[in-house]
């Protein structure tokens, strides 16, 4: 199996796209708004990819995280809040605000296992800092660590409750970001000891399965390399100092914090220690390059994604819409109280 995650180009596979997958074999796939038009095409798609190798378990991924990144819209799904939500309740009743979250992604989760989803890129992590960029803004779950790390249990706990496994991100902390990482490298002068509380949340949660890097520069780690291609933030701050052991995913390698060609970006993370390369936009030279630059999935990384998709469930039929209306009504209550 290749270590990476690809994009589709369109709603349905192309005759390009369906052999080169099968010939590489991909760890899994990443949907965007360009791959969905209604239930019945998304779920046909995703039976598409799950049938190329027959896979019941298929790592097939989104950012349905609510709010202003939602790939799956409306009219034909529901809305759902940013962060930003249950983090303004968390200010009057913490324990409400806990439930609401789970309720929240439980509800959702249900969308995504309906849709044959099995790994939604949620919860973030990042502890917003004032005076950062936007480019978190209010997909934060708040500014205060442990206030982060109980919000974002709560939605892993949700997902988990609709057979969805989540991903914890942007390793080792996006908070502080002072310029958009799709389009140049943020670079954090913060000292070891200001880092602590980017990491606090990561540290709490670090039992959780799947976890994503960001792509910012930490002068107190690495002066040269983004942390998603930094040996030293990998090894020694992710694995060690946070204590994750999971599924360690790249950032979008498109994204142009990165320099150099899309497929050296894919070795060099995967050298720096990260376990999947994430390419997203489809474009078939890049892939078919990042597909001979890496190296084949190691032991260590098979047995992650194995553990990180044996909790994911095959959903066989629509949603239960009482249950997803019961737990939509519980998180509106709850949030009417802020």
């Amino acid at each position: 199996m290749l270590p990476a995650i690809f994009g589709l180009s369109g709603p349905v596979l192309t005759d390009d796209e369906r052999a080169f997958f099968r010939d590489c074999d991909p760890a899994g796939y990443i949907l965007f708004g360009r791959n969905i038009e209604n239930r019945a095409q998304v779920r046909a798609l995703t039976d598409d990819l799950r049938s190329i190798h027959g896979r019941d378990r298929t790592f097939i991924c989104i950012d349905q995280e609510g709010g202003r990144v939602a790939r799956m819209k409306p009219p034909v799904w529901l809305p759902y809040p940013a962060g930003e939500a249950f983090d303004r309740l968390y200010d009057i009743a913490p324990a409400s605000a806990i439930e609401a979250a789970r309720a929240n992604a439980h509800a959702l989760g249900l969308d995504l296992a309906e849709a044959g989803i099995s790994v939604d890129c949620l919860p973030l992590l990042d502890v917003r800092q004032p005076g950062a960029h936007d480019v978190i803004g209010d997909r934060a779950l708040g500014t205060e660590p442990m206030r982060v790390a109980a919000l974002g249990r709560a939605t892993l706990d949700g997902l988990a409750r609709a057979g969805i496994a989540g991903v914890v991100k942007h390793m080792p902390g996006h908070g502080r970001s002072l310029v958009d990482s799709h389009k140049e490298t943020p670079l954090v002068t913060a000292s070891p000891e200001e880092l602590e509380l980017d990491l606090a949340p990561f540290r709490a949660l670090r039992n959780a399965t799947i976890g994503m890097t960001g792509h910012l520069r930490f002068t107190a780690w690495d002066a040269e390399n983004p942390a998603t291609l930094s040996p030293f933030v990998i090894e020694e701050v992710i694995r060690k100092a946070i204590g994750f052991d999971g599924l360690l995913l790249t950032d979008d390698l498109d994204m142009q914090a990165l320099g150099g060609g899309v497929p050296d970006r894919a070795a060099r993370a995967q050298a720096a220690g990260c376990d999947i390369a994430l390419n997203c936009w489809a474009k078939m030279d890049d892939m078919v390059g990042i597909a001979k630059a890496l190296s084949p999935m190691s032991a260590k990384t098979a047995e992650r994604l194995e553990r990180a998709l044996a909790p994911t469930a095959a959903f066989d039929g629509p949603n239960d819409l009482a249950d997803q209306q019961a737990l939509l009504a519980t998180r509106d209550q709850l949030l009417a109280l802020a």
